[in-house]
């Protein structure tokens, strides 16, 4: 079937025995811990959205276009480069229904914006200031309409204020607009056509994700063994395991949600892994409440540790690796039975039971067989209020007319850039655009630095397209790991597409200029119109706690598995929101609304109530369990 798991997406365990597994190489570990780090402050670091496949076919997507153009020496039609580009950009992560679609209306919507934003330009400033506004207002309503259309709206938008930096007569911007269609096109028929990936995929990274940050919070519990946890006290990177484990959760929620509408046959797996990831983690966290307390029996505790750090190592084996992994998950569900089997009746035993039952979903998800039925997650049907997307497409056409305005009277070289950069930081609330408008400010830098050093060091046409097309590739197979990476190598490639199709001084320092400005401007837009900080501190931790509470009264007063787990989730996420705000602007929030020591000290109250639910879960599954043997 299509969506079957286990097409092979890199681990490091599949087909061997999970107690021979060797600890990960450092660098990895340390990659890790940085993704958590970077995660509590906004900044994405996700290494395991890498996609080799889909930065090989943006290279070639490029590698066309650019050779025509180089060879015919026809630079006018260099937007067909641009246009290729974008579209590959703009395929998202889904079925291939949604990625048709949504690939098709970038190359419907756009052609026409940068015929109209190029012409209308031609007018002079004042038109100029009045169409990329307009052309950046009405992009980002498209949202409103269709779903998962956000990445579209900005590139869209995008499409339409570079084109505004491009002012032509009617003709010359027909043809910038018949050269960008030209490159959309062939880009379209080369994704949905010529060279498609697995659709499903994206879904099976973000699985294996999930296993190996459960893995790595189990084995911080195996590593601790009966000494103390460092959550004990409170810290600075307090309950970071479990941030990680319910991002990458909601991640791979979010995820799955895109593929509702396919057949069942093929979205059940990973209904079925999502389910025993959360069951994993509740276990998870119901255990490493007791490592924290060190109330019950060490021995206990750490031979469960054991068990389910192998466990979930097998799980991301059989993910990665399906068929592969032989007989895995049968052995280990004999080994977790065996050791349940000698503990008393308890918070291990439960953690083991639970533990049991996650790998018998992941099992069925494997071979297919019949279990309960799943309902896909509520996570919204990927469209935004008709208000909200008026408000942000306002605020980002003030924050363009300011930063275009800028860029005439200074005359900057290629505002367009400068425009970009607002569309593209300006993409949520002030949190997001903050530490978007860094990333992209940093990654501007470096990619400007870098690619003046090669312009040095050879400015040979053959080079600097061989450069490019690589350049393409890896920034699209870097696009969704981290923010300022793909930056880096996204200005590196238009700085050297430019030198290629338009020649002058000064492209490196104008792009670092040009994007500063730009994600300035963008910061400051979200921050004084409208602004968009969330809940103050104090709420999002009062918040938490009622939901923490209302999570241990719901286990204490019996109710069912399918309302602990929502009351669990939610528990969950709003301690999540109340730590990350902590975090939001550097800090600043903290500091200006003035969180006290108390309110501080609350934080780990609720990591407290949520481990003490998840222990008082786990003790009643274990006696519900002895009770029905």
């Amino acid at each position: 079937m299509t969506g079957k798991i286990g097409d092979g997406v890199g681990a490091d365990v599949a087909g061997r025995d999970v107690d021979a597994v060797p600890a990960p190489p450092g660098w990895i570990a340390t990659l890790r811990r940085a993704a958590r780090w970077m995660e509590l402050r906004s900044f994405g670091l996700t290494p395991e959205h890498f996609t080799l496949a889909e930065g090989l076919r943006a290279a070639l997507a490029v590698a066309v276009p650019l050779a025509l153009v180089l060879a015919s020496g026809r630079y006018q039609y260099g937007w067909a480069i641009f246009g290729a580009y974008w579209s590959c950009l703009c395929d998202t992560p889904g079925p291939h229904r949604l990625r048709r679609a949504l690939l098709a209306l970038f190359v419907i919507l756009g052609t026409p914006v940068a015929f109209l934003g190029s012409w209308l330009a031609s007018f002079g400033t004042v038109a100029a200031l009045v169409a990329a506004p307009l052309i950046v207002v009405l992009s980002a309503l498209l949202p409103v309409r269709l779903a998962h259309a956000g990445l579209l709206s900005a590139l869209v938008g995008g499409v339409g204020v570079v084109a505004v930096g491009f002012p032509h007569p009617a003709a010359q911007a027909g043809e910038l607009a018949l050269s960008f269609m030209a490159g959309s096109c062939w880009a379209y028929l080369l994704v949905n056509v010529l060279w498609r990936v697995d659709a499903w995929r994206p879904a099976r990274q973000m699985s294996v994700a999930v296993f190996t940050r459960l893995g790595d919070m189990l084995a911080d519990m195996v590593a601790t063994g009966d000494g103390p946890h460092r959550d004990g006290a409170w810290h600075p990177a307090h309950s970071e395991h479990r941030r990680a484990v319910r991002f990458a959760l909601e991640r791979l929620r979010a995820l799955i949600a895109r593929y509702e509408r396919e057949p069942e046959a093929d979205l059940r797996p990973f209904l079925l892994l999502q389910e025993a990831a959360e069951q994993l983690f509740s276990a998870a966290i119901a255990l490493e409440h007791d490592f924290i307390l060190r109330e019950g029996p060490a021995r206990e505790r750490m031979a469960a540790a054991d068990a389910m750090l192998e466990a979930v190592l097998a799980c991301r084996a059989t993910v990665a690796e399906g068929p592969r992994g032989g007989d895995i998950l049968a052995r280990q569900m004999d080994a977790l039975g065996q050791l349940r089997a000698t503990l008393p009746e308890g918070l291990a035993a439960g953690c083991l039971l639970a533990t049991q039952q996650a790998v018998g979903l992941v099992a069925a998800a494997q071979t297919g067989a019949a279990v309960a039925s799943l309902l896909p997650p509520v996570v919204g049907d990927g469209r935004i209020r008709w208000q909200d997307a008026l408000k942000q497409g306002v605020r980002q056409a003030a924050a363009v007319v300011v930063v275009l305005y800028v860029a005439i009277v200074f005359q900057f070289g290629y505002p367009y850039w400068a425009t970009m950069a607002v569309v593209m930081v300006m993409q949520g609330a002030a949190r997001v655009a903050w530490t978007r408008g860094l990333e992209r400010i940093f990654g501007s830098l470096l990619g400007g630095l870098a690619a003046l050093c090669l312009l040095l060091v050879s400015d040979a046409p053959p080079t600097l397209a061989g450069v490019a097309v690589l350049l393409a590739g890896v920034s699209i197979a870097l696009r969704s790991v981290n923010y300022a990476v793909f930056v880096v190598f996204l200005t590196m490639l238009f700085i050297i597409v430019t030198e290629l199709v338009q020649p002058g001084a000064g492209i490196g320092s104008a792009r670092i200029l040009d994007n500063t400005v730009g994600s300035l401007t963008a910061v400051l837009a979200v921050l004084l119109l409208w602004p968009d900080f969330g809940p103050p501190v104090t709420r999002l931790i009062a918040d938490g706690l009622n939901t923490n509470r209302a999570y241990i009264d719901a286990v204490r007063a019996g109710r069912d598995e399918g309302t602990i787990a929502a009351a669990r989730r939610a528990a969950g996420l709003s301690s999540i929101a109340a730590e990350v705000a902590l975090h939001a602007l550097g800090g600043l929030l903290r500091r200006w609304q003035r969180l006290s020591h108390e309110d501080a000290a609350a934080l780990r109250e609720l990591r407290m109530l949520a481990g003490e639910a998840a222990a008082a879960w786990h003790r009643r599954l274990a006696a519900s369990d002895r009770h029905d043997a």
